[in-house]
């Protein structure tokens, strides 16, 4: 029986966040996804979800739309396995860099994620299948699971409102803790940070990371993380812009805080060139920027064999569906140091699921279904949030 697909519906949502999220290189309050329904030949749907960042992987959404409507289109019309194998192959085969030449991770992704949403649908398969395809022993239930907790990442240009969420949670039990600096007022932010959970911290009860989301240069980055290196920080992540990772050699010449990268990381061969230069303390994996949960496995297996820490980053205002993309990934990544995401309704009163996926008290992972990714997409709200008219494409 053949697996062929026979249409792809791409639907570009728009809904307000329930409160403005702040970096060094962006601020947004509105939440703007991609998501596609791939339908099979045997009646089998399947969703996946991206969210393209110009600053992060050079694609924007109507740069994915126009390739999803293309290229992507085109790939799906020859995309016709008669095995689960081949299906796996056929997806994993599919294109990180577009026909120019330009990164087109982020439109992968959704189009991943879909094909495999469905397929493993079609078939009654659990994502166990899929790992046991890559080859890596070490990836494939539970992973991370049983130990995993979601941090809690304090994204406000507001000092005030930073604290008053490190308090919230505290209290409600969450111990990993991330901190969006490279502002003016960066020490007072950590400072403020540090009053709220420096006893968890100094008892090694806690942990504190930060993010400069690529904004210093050596100089700002040595002066700063040597200033704080009385903290027990347990990384930095993206202190330099992506076109000066060489000067990441230096910086670890000069400081000893680990350094996670995410802007720098999108594809293996970016893995490739940051352990090549010897800068690969940890990697911030995230599903939609990697080109899917696929690639972002096969990123988890080099970091694992190289020793590289890994971190599952999130989109802000990413839907259920990606959310749960990330707790696959967590279920199937031993190891993994830090967890992102999952936030729910304390983002956004707004979904596509039947059932909201959000983590649970203290950070821990949200309880998903067998089928696909594990989530189940309303029609209802998915027309609801979608800008205009979905796409129609007939294969």
């Amino acid at each position: 029986m053949t697996l062929a697909v026979k249409r792809m519906t791409i639907y570009p949502l728009s809904f307000p966040l329930g409160r403005k999220v702040s970096h060094a290189t962006s601020e947004r309050a509105v939440s703007e996804p991609i998501v596609v329904a791939v339908e099979l030949m045997n009646g089998a749907v399947g969703y996946g979800e991206t969210l393209p960042r110009e600053y992060v992987t050079g694609e924007t959404n109507a740069s994915v739309i126009e390739l999803l409507q293309g290229e992507f289109a085109r790939e799906l019309l020859a995309f016709s396995p008669r095995s689960f194998p081949e299906a796996l192959e056929a997806i994993d085969a599919l294109p990180s860099i577009d026909e120019g030449g330009m990164n087109c991770s982020a439109a992968r992704a959704c189009v991943e994620l879909a094909l495999l949403d469905a397929v493993l649908r079609s078939g009654n398969r659990s994502l166990d299948s899929v790992v046991g395809w890559l080859g890596d022993p070490r990836l494939g239930t539970p992973g991370s699971a049983r130990t995993a907790r979601f941090s809690m990442v304090l994204a406000s240009d507001s000092i005030e409102s930073n604290v008053r969420s490190a308090r919230l949670a505290k209290w409600a039990g969450f111990r990993n803790f991330k901190l969006k600096v490279g502002m003016s007022d960066d020490d007072a932010r950590v400072e403020s940070i540090v009053r709220v959970i420096g006893r968890l911290l100094s008892r090694g009860k806690a942990t504190l990371r930060l993010d400069a989301n690529g904004v210093w240069d050596v100089e700002q980055a040595v002066e700063f993380l040597n200033r704080w290196r009385h903290l027990p920080l347990s990384g930095i992540e993206q202190p330099l812009p992506r076109s000066k990772d060489r000067d990441l050699v230096e910086l670890k010449k000069r400081c000893d805080v680990p350094v996670f990268h995410d802007e720098s990381l999108s594809t293996i061969e970016d893995a490739e060139r940051l352990y090549e230069l010897g800068v690969a303390d940890g990697f911030n994996i995230r599903v939609s920027k990697c080109g899917g949960l696929l690639a972002a496995l096969k990123l988890a297996s080099f970091a694992i064999k190289r020793n590289i820490q890994t971190q599952l980053g999130c989109m802000v205002g990413e839907t259920s569906l990606l959310s749960a993309a990330g707790v696959r990934f967590i279920q199937m990544t031993p190891g993994v140091r830090f967890c992102e995401g999952s936030f729910g309704p304390l983002l956004s009163r707004h979904d596509i699921a039947q059932k909201r996926v959000r983590f649970t008290w203290a950070g821990s992972l949200p309880k998903l279904h067998e089928r696909g990714l594990g989530v189940d997409v309303s029609s209802e709200l998915l027309l609801q949030l979608t800008k205009g008219k979905p796409i129609v494409i007939e294969l």
